[in-house]
């Protein structure tokens, strides 16, 4: 039988309850064996990145230790030049064999999937997985789901996660505001993201 291994891409900056959350839905749901949270390095469609790559990936790997199930990758961040999902999941594909891989985006992105690196190789690659964001009706995703796949083929899925209006530019804003965050990440995260002085300033945190 495949293993069925979710695959969670993000910037992740920071990381925070409502990434976490939408990841455990999709373990549950699918009955995943396991998902892989794996930060961007350098992507394609994001030039205001916050915090370094290597706190951006120490974040996630705190905010994942108490869960058996959730991993981390660095594979993006160590490769050179620009991120690419298509690549990443090629990749995956030969580090694990018979593997079924979803991947696991909000519905915001399938939006902009047309304008992804070659999207009709992307959906050949995996089950993509949309958990739902506030702000977007699922008539509205249904009809772009529809459209993407008229395209470009795939297997595209809804997920309705809890509506947790978490954002990690409304955390970053907080953070330089000096408002409290708490319950909106772990507490590991946030002890981290002090400790560190991340996000207190405009640009990147060296």
């Amino acid at each position: 039988m495949k293993r069925k291994v979710g695959i969670m891409g993000g910037s992740f900056d920071p990381i925070h309850i409502g990434h976490l959350v939408a990841a455990n839905e999709v373990l549950n749901i699918y009955k995943l064996d396991e998902i892989i949270f794996v930060p961007t390095g350098d992507p394609p469609h994001k030039d205001n990145l916050r915090a370094a790559s290597f706190h951006r990936l120490l974040m996630v790997n705190i905010a994942v230790l108490s869960n058996n199930k959730f991993s981390v990758s660095d594979i993006e961040i160590k490769s050179p030049g620009k991120s690419y999902t298509l690549d990443t999941l090629s990749e995956f594909h030969k580090l694990y064999k018979d593997t079924e891989f979803y991947f696991i985006t909000g519905t915001d992105a399938v939006f902009n999937l047309s304008n992804w690196y070659r999207p009709e190789e992307v959906l050949k690659l995996c089950r993509f997985i949309a958990a739902t964001r506030p702000g977007i009706s699922i008539e509205e995703v249904n009809a772009k789901i529809n459209e993407i796949k008229k395209m470009f083929g795939g297997n595209i899925e809804i997920l309705q996660v809890p509506m947790l209006q978490i954002s990690s530019t409304d955390i970053r804003e907080r953070f330089r505001m000096g408002v409290s965050v708490k319950y909106l990440l772990p507490e590991s995260v946030e002890q981290y993201i002090i400790k560190n002085e991340l996000y207190l300033r405009c640009g990147n945190t060296p």
